[in-house]
């Protein structure tokens, strides 16, 4: 069992953690689901990550038989669908928060990514804060790690990045970050590691840029396997 790290509902140990109130995705049907199902004895929880597995491989498959059937254009309308999906649930994060005045621009960026991982992703994360213009942190498990391949990850670039976008929109202090990762579990690491740092001006996007390496791969590897 991993006893570290945190997961949904748990606190940080920053103390304006608590004073800060950031939207929870899909609250509708999470309030359904808690008034409807979720108190049932006969309630097994492992149901919803095989439910979330059926849909995550339903994901990258399509993906696939996008870039299969119609080339780079299949490609882009597949991204495109997938960054729009990340904006909506960017948007109910960040259009209710409640921020504290006395928060720091990292401080928020970090409470954001908490949320996205423990929530959004229902991860493990070991989050840190390592100086006023870094944060970084840890995912010790993900409910994809056993069935996607490293390269399958990509999908997660995308809604990742609607993330960033509908925080872009609405973030207080006006500031960017880079957002890059540096190991992941599918590629044999122990942990995912992912590194946030404010953005310098005419800086180029380090998660657009490996973004569009990884679709040129994507469409090289597609054309080795079709000769």
């Amino acid at each position: 069992m991993i006893k570290e790290g945190i997961l949904k509902g748990a606190d940080r140990k920053e103390p304006i953690w608590k004073k800060t109130k950031l939207g929870e995705p899909f609250k509708k049907a999470l309030d359904t689901f808690r008034e409807s199902v979720l108190g049932r004895d006969d309630f097994d929880p492992t149901a919803l990550l095989q439910f979330g597995l059926f849909m995550s491989m339903a994901v990258i498959n399509m993906l696939k038989e996008n870039e299969a059937t119609f080339g780079v254009e299949g490609q882009k309308a597949a991204n495109r669908a997938l960054i729009k999906t990340g904006y909506n649930v960017g948007k109910e994060i960040v259009e209710s928060a409640e921020i504290p005045q006395d928060i720091t621009p990292i401080e928020l960026m970090s409470f954001i990514a908490t949320i996205i991982n423990t929530q959004a992703w229902t991860s493990i994360e070991d989050p840190t804060i390592d100086s006023e213009d870094q944060c970084s942190f840890n995912i010790l498990w993900c409910p994809l790690q056993d069935v996607y391949r490293a390269f399958d990850c990509r999908v997660q670039r995308y809604l990742v990045q609607g993330i960033i976008d509908a925080f872009r929109e609405k973030n207080p202090f006006g500031n960017d970050y880079q957002v890059e990762f540096t190991q992941t579990i599918p590629a044999g690491a122990k942990h995912c590691r992912f590194v946030i740092t404010e953005k310098k001006p005419g800086e180029l996007d380090k998660w657009e840029g490996y973004s569009k390496i990884l679709e040129k791969k994507a469409m090289k590897r597609l054309k080795e396997r079709q000769k």
